[in-house]
């Protein structure tokens, strides 16, 4: 079975719809089979987007896994005058994204392909529900790989379930060198905030 972190999802398309609902902000989303959580708005990114502080207001900000939006749509309607880069391996996510922001007239969202942000963007903020399933050496990967591009103020939350390792991989984040504390936990999920 293909998983929602391939590059071109080999499961046949079957569009649907979700809606994200939270305090500030109604939006319909388009789905589709193939990408993280297409029948709903996954718990923990709900969990994320109901604990985070707001993000910056200017600047380039990274929602890192964006499958179909709901967190960089989320950071682009709190932050309107910021650039959100909307990143993924899953280039049916990507698509989805564009598209979701296009009807949302959220003009700075720049959904991308993971490996076509440019090499200077540095980012003020970092939101992820991160693809803990990928295994331990490509998430660790994943993660040293965009964190090391947070500004010197910047800060990124992690949103993991504690029973897939949100404790262990807090400790191996301060074993790397980075202040990660807990920032939030509810419904078995915790959040991690990550600075420098």
């Amino acid at each position: 079975m293909a998983h929602y972190f391939s590059e071109q999802p080999q499961t046949a398309s079957r569009p649907g719809s979700v809606d994200l609902v939270l305090p500030d902000l109604h939006l319909r989303l388009e789905t589709d089979r193939g990408v993280f959580s297409p029948e709903r708005v996954d718990l923990g990114t709900r969990v994320l987007l109901e604990s985070v502080p707001p993000p910056p207001q200017e600047g380039d900000l990274l929602d890192l896994g964006c499958g179909y939006g709901p967190i960089a749509l989320t950071m682009a309607s709190r932050a309107p005058g910021a650039t959100v880069w909307a990143v993924d391996v899953n280039r049916r996510s990507v698509e989805l994204t564009t598209r979701n922001a296009q009807a949302a007239r959220l003009d700075k969202v720049r959904s991308v392909h993971i490996d076509e942000v440019p090499d200077d963007v540095k980012f003020r903020a970092i939101w992820s529900n991160p693809a803990i399933r990928i295994g331990k050496p490509a998430l660790h990967e994943m993660l040293t790989r965009w964190l090391t591009r947070l500004t010197p103020d910047g800060v990124a939350y992690l949103v993991v379930q504690k029973h897939l390792g949100s404790d262990s991989l807090q400790r191996w984040l301060g074993e790397q060198g980075w202040q990660a504390g807990r920032a939030a936990s509810r419904a078995a999920y915790r959040i991690l905030k990550v600075t420098r």
